[in-house]
């Protein structure tokens, strides 16, 4: 494990200020860089916590904000925010190009390597960009199985990996299908892995204020899905000893 630095950054976006967090890696090199997206109540310390153990693995990392610098607690404030935005892939996609931007812009961050990883609504921005033709080297999903505007996934250019819970009633299996459907009609290099008895969001800690129904933490699964992204993320978007570089 390796130090890091981290700091908040300011940026617009969607008519609002955005305060993501950013962790940077021990040194001085440029890195490969990784967008990270939270579930539909926002950015919180799980994701700080990701966006840190990414830049110990040597990654330049930013956990983007939704909701202008709140954590809608709240179910029926989250929802109220997030359906609609969730029907407007071109607001998905203003939020996404914006946190991109300011990752991209990043002096340690390489801009011609970056990834984007996503919990549920920040799982659909990743998408989003994806099928508005961003050069990434992977996206990774959990708890996003949203499909796009018909044949727009023709311009998602990296290997898309996706986790979901079995029992997820929010992604049910003919969701599920028809976001395979869409990958492969589309050419795209998917992966798809169901996590046997998981329910919705199954990867986040449990939280002190009302859940959705359908969501609870599986802790055995949450590691599993952490492993799985970082394993997408050495595959696609390998961190590169500087003395190697």
């Amino acid at each position: 494990m390796t130090a890091v630095t981290t700091r908040a950054v300011e940026y617009p976006a969607d008519d609002l200020t955005m305060i993501g967090y950013l962790a940077l890696p021990a040194g001085a090199e440029r890195r490969p860089a990784v967008l990270i997206g939270p579930e539909g109540m926002g950015l919180s310390d799980v994701e700080r916590r990701r966006a840190e153990a990414l830049a110990e693995l040597g990654y330049v990392a930013l956990a983007f904000d939704l909701h202008g610098g709140r954590y809608l607690e709240d179910p029926e404030d989250m929802l109220a925010r997030c359906m609609p935005l969730l029907a407007d892939p071109d607001r998905m996609r203003g939020i996404g190009h914006a946190a991109l931007g300011v990752l991209r812009a990043e002096s340690r961050a390489d801009p011609d390597r970056t990834a984007a990883v996503g919990y549920g609504t920040g799982g659909a921005v990743a998408l989003e960009l994806g099928r508005d033709g961003v050069d990434l080297r992977a996206i990774g999903t959990v708890n996003a199985l949203t499909t796009g505007r018909p044949g727009e996934a023709a311009r998602i250019r990296c290997p898309v990996w996706a986790g979901v819970g079995s029992e997820d009633p929010i992604m049910p299996p003919a969701q599920r299908e028809a976001f395979t459907a869409e990958m492969q009609a589309a050419g795209v290099d998917w992966r798809l892995v169901v996590y046997g008895g998981a329910l919705h969001a199954f990867h986040h800690p449990p939280v002190d204020h009302t859940a959705p129904p359908g969501v609870g933490y599986h802790p055995r699964h949450a590691r599993r899905a952490w492993r799985d992204i970082v394993a997408l993320l050495a595959e696609c978007l390998p961190v590169t000893d500087p003395i190697d570089s």
